[in-house]
């Protein structure tokens, strides 16, 4: 079966080494600069298992080529592609999967619905870390309970040793961070979806095995389950982790106008902040994982009524960097996940349509999947009394 990774990037080489690594599926990995591969995939070049292919995402008739035939296509492309990526995947009969974290174009995606069950193809989108395996765990969750009422969901990729200012390294895409701290989050409140201020209500909390960290709102991680579950759950909420002291630092750069998108002129010449912002803070934030290696840290809670008692369902995580491949959490924990789905897509356990993770994703199998790559999730049950 020939699986095709679109995005040759840290997400897109993970999922690919993972399906190399743990399948038999030929893969092809497509890129506009495909040859640059990491260490970890050298051992796959020249193989009959691994192929490459230039490819750009802009060409629709070259996207059609190099999709036709393939059982599944999982997209680490930028999530502005997402959308076109999508159709051609339904038109050529493939089934579907990416990275996704825009909702706007979920939803759009959502419209392919009865088109993707008319060619017995599956789509899912946002299936990464956050959003895709959060929601995964709150949907498991929801699903355990007779009477769930409120899913508390915090995550972040963090440097195992951080240094200030910011103490923050990047670990996937800083752009895609910083449209995350400016763009209001999701949420649900009373039972009905409402915005949040990003870096919004800051909390403190005690993580095993990190100590110290804050959590506050930011865009993305919920999918669209802040309408899917509207007036099922009367809260439901999404937060990044961080180290304490990294939101008001962020907030204050963004609201002295050095995250925005619109030009000012500097000396006559038009400048973007965030772009300026981008290219002074970005080699600074930007660290050999080798040497400053990351980790991911997890926690969802799902609350409510099972026979009777009142519950707190708990899934926490704690990865770090593999040091034998050089493999970083965010990429275990990200693009391992992309290839989990698509796996899972290619071997018919996904039912034809659009969806998002919560909704189709077998939660008890992703899981598993998880666990036979290191990649453990600890699961408890507290019984608990809700606030009034």
């Amino acid at each position: 079966m020939r699986m095709l990774v679109l995005g040759a990037g840290m997400q897109g080489s993970a999922c690919a080494y993972d399906l190399l690594s743990k399948t038999h599926h030929e893969v092809v990995l497509a890129d506009l600069h495909p040859d640059h591969l990491p260490s970890f995939l050298q051992p796959y070049q020249g193989s009959e298992r691994l192929t490459l292919v230039r490819l750009d995402a802009q060409d629709r008739a070259a996207v059609r080529g190099v999709m036709k035939g393939a059982a599944a296509v999982m997209s680490a492309f930028p999530y502005y592609l997402n959308l076109g990526m999508a159709v051609v995947a339904v038109e050529s009969g493939a089934h579907f999967c990416d990275l996704g974290g825009n909702t706007e174009i979920v939803l759009r995606q959502k419209q392919l619905h009865q088109r993707a069950r008319q060619r017995g193809v599956s789509v899912i989108a946002d299936c990464g870390l956050a959003p895709g395996m959060v929601n995964i765990l709150a949907g498991h969750g929801i699903r355990q309970l007779d009477r769930p009422t409120a899913v508390y969901i915090k995550v972040g990729g963090l440097p195992q040793n951080p240094q200030p200012p910011l103490n923050y390294q990047i670990v996937y895409s800083l752009e895609g961070v910083l449209d995350y701290y400016t763009t209001p989050s999701w949420v649900l409140r009373d039972g009905e979806p409402a915005q949040v201020r990003a870096l919004s209500e800051v909390e403190e909390l005690e993580f095993p095995g990190v100590g110290t960290l804050e959590s506050f709102h930011t865009a993305g991680g919920l999918s669209t389950m802040a309408q899917s579950y509207q007036g099922k759950l009367r809260t439901m909420e999404y937060k990044t982790l961080r180290y304490p002291g990294h939101a008001r630092t962020m907030e204050a750069v963004r609201e002295l106008g050095l995250l925005d998108l619109e030009p000012v002129q500097v000396d006559g010449h038009p400048v973007v902040p965030r772009q300026l912002f981008i290219a002074t803070a970005g080699p600074r934030l930007r660290k050999d994982p080798r040497t400053s290696p990351d980790l991911v840290a997890l926690r969802v809670e799902v609350e409510g009524e099972k026979d009777g008692e009142e519950v707190r369902l708990r899934w926490d995580l704690l990865d770090r960097l593999d040091t034998t491949t050089g493999i970083t959490a965010m990429m275990r924990t990200t693009g391992f996940s992309l290839a989990i789905t698509g796996a899972l897509q290619a071997g018919g356990r996904i039912p034809p349509g659009v969806w998002t993770p919560d909704e189709a994703v077998p939660a008890e199998d992703y899981i598993a999947a998880l666990a036979e790559r290191g990649v453990n999730i600890r699961a408890e049950r507290q019984a608990f009394s809700p606030v009034p």
